[in-house]
């Protein structure tokens, strides 16, 4: 690929961050239009929470998948179909005449969205080839997220309020559009030297492991857990995660290597993004549904209740790199554990949601907790891997902050589900939001916890162990 001039290669940052700006938004603004969602469509809790959980469980699935393709097609073929479809999917969101309707277009989000950050991503660190160069360029692209976090609440609100939910769909329409023009004439096209396999076999255990997992999460309160549905669910995804265990162990690109999990800062980085963005899911989704439902607020008004929380993560997030950089990842990552737990006991046994002084204060803390989290994720995840591995130890990182979205709203809802009445939130949320909120407690905890026993000189060690794995080559049968 020929060397772009600076100015060029702003410009593909610029428009490479668009697409994590889109799908980052979407995520925060379709919290604020759940009630509306349950309104307009008579859902129950575990209605909406697929919406939100088919998207995350198809998008985690496809994303190493979709990020190994590109590396073998062409980057930026990849982003362009990704953008297509991510654009379609809003508009097939915004004219849904129904829940289903809308779920099923989510899945066309999801699979359109799986091509765009990760190969994003790829296309940046190809362009920015000077190391400082690179770190500054995705040091805004991680301001991209705090941004979006905090623009999201206020921004959907302002839709919801103004237009409808239907709104915050269009959105992605002119930007999505305007993105794929600028991709084709400016983003130019590259390709890895040495491309990783796809696995198949792999990648549906996966997808059948994510969804049947939810399913028997979601589906349990409402059709009791010993009903057959929900534990043949839940057969399912223990055949399909046995499946994926095995066939990792003999294939010779697996779609997850499992020799990276001999490496403690791997993963303690992989279980961290799990259990963080997890609390991160079932707070915002437990907000707005409070909020909104219980103490009966607009959706801009409970937007601007969770601003604070959105602002400080804005704030703390470069703050967290620039900690990473110079004292490692266990400090920042105590911080956020330290922090979200406070938050977390803050609503389970003082009853914050209540109390607008109380509220507010648990909401700056999780804010500040969440942002010190990213930057040690991504770093300890790729700490000690070989330069060859680096790239499929963040995917994998990246995976998992997904999937730790995804089983906070199927769990949380869950919990939410159990004590309220059916077919929606009503007097009985405000004591089933108790447990939720120690469930959101306890995964503050498991990120103190992990931080400080996966930081350390023998983590390191371990991870220095697992680096030199990969210097001989792999006999794909016998070595696990």
């Amino acid at each position: 690929m020929p060397e772009l001039s600076y100015r060029r290669r702003l410009l593909v940052l610029a428009i490479c961050c668009t697409s994590l700006l889109i799908v980052s938004l979407d995520n925060t603004i379709l919290n604020s239009a759940l009630p509306s969602l349950q309104r307009d469509f008579d859902a129950s809790v575990p209605g909406l929470q697929w919406t939100v959980d088919a998207y995350l469980i198809v998008l985690a699935s496809l994303l190493i998948f979709s990020g190994a393709t590109a590396d073998r097609i062409g980057r930026r073929r990849v982003f362009r179909v990704g953008l297509c479809l991510f654009t379609l999917g809003s508009v097939l969101c915004s004219l849904a005449p129904g829940l289903g309707w809308l779920i099923a277009a989510r899945v066309v989000q999801a699979v359109g969205g799986s091509m765009l950050n990760p190969v994003a991503m790829s296309i940046i660190t190809n362009v920015f080839t000077e190391p400082r160069e690179r770190a500054r360029a995705i040091g805004v692209w991680g301001g991209v997220v705090g941004f979006s976090m905090a623009a999201g609440p206020v921004v959907g609100g302002l839709l919801v309020d103004g237009v409808g939910w239907r709104s915050i769909f269009w959105l992605n329409l002119p930007i999505g559009l305007a993105a794929l023009a600028l991709t084709t004439k400016f983003v130019p096209e590259s390709k890895a030297p040495l491309a990783r396999r796809a696995d198949p076999i792999g990648q549906v255990c996966a997808i059948v492991l994510l969804g049947a997992l939810s399913y028997a999460i979601i589906e349990a309160p409402v059709l009791g857990w010993t009903a057959p549905r929900v534990l043949a669910a839940a057969a399912l995804a223990l055949a399909a995660l046995t499946g994926f265990a095995l066939h990792a162990r003999r294939a010779a690109e697996p779609l997850i290597d499992p020799r990276f999990f001999r490496s403690l800062p791997f993963s303690g980085a992989t279980l961290i993004a799990v259990c963080g963005f997890a609390a991160l899911a079932g707070f915002l989704f437990m907000s707005n549904l409070y909020l909104q439902g219980v103490r009966h607020m607009s959706a801009l008004h409970a937007g601007l209740y969770l601003l604070p929380m959105a602002a400080l993560t804005a704030v703390t997030a470069p703050l967290s790199g620039r900690l990473v950089g110079s004292r490692g990842p266990r400090l920042p990552l105590q911080i956020a554990g330290v922090s979200m737990l406070a938050a977390g006991i803050l609503f389970a046994a003082f009853d914050a949601a209540s109390t607008t002084g109380l509220l507010i204060l648990a909401n700056v803390l999780f804010g500040i907790g969440f942002g010190m989290l990213n930057s040690p994720i991504t770093n300890t995840a790729v700490s000690g891997m070989p330069t060859s591995q680096a790239g499929v130890a963040a995917a994998v990182a990246s995976t998992s902050r997904q999937v730790g979205q995804a089983l906070g709203v199927a769990v949380i809802g869950a919990v939410v589900s159990a004590g309220t009445v059916a077919g929606g939130v009503s007097a009985g949320f405000v004591a089933a939001a108790r447990p939720a909120y120690w469930v959101i407690a306890g995964c503050a905890a498991a990120v103190l916890v992990l931080g400080a026993w996966t930081t350390g000189r023998r983590a390191e060690r371990t991870a220095e162990r697992t680096a030199a794995l990969f210097d001989a080559p792999r006999d794909p049968v016998t070595t696990p």
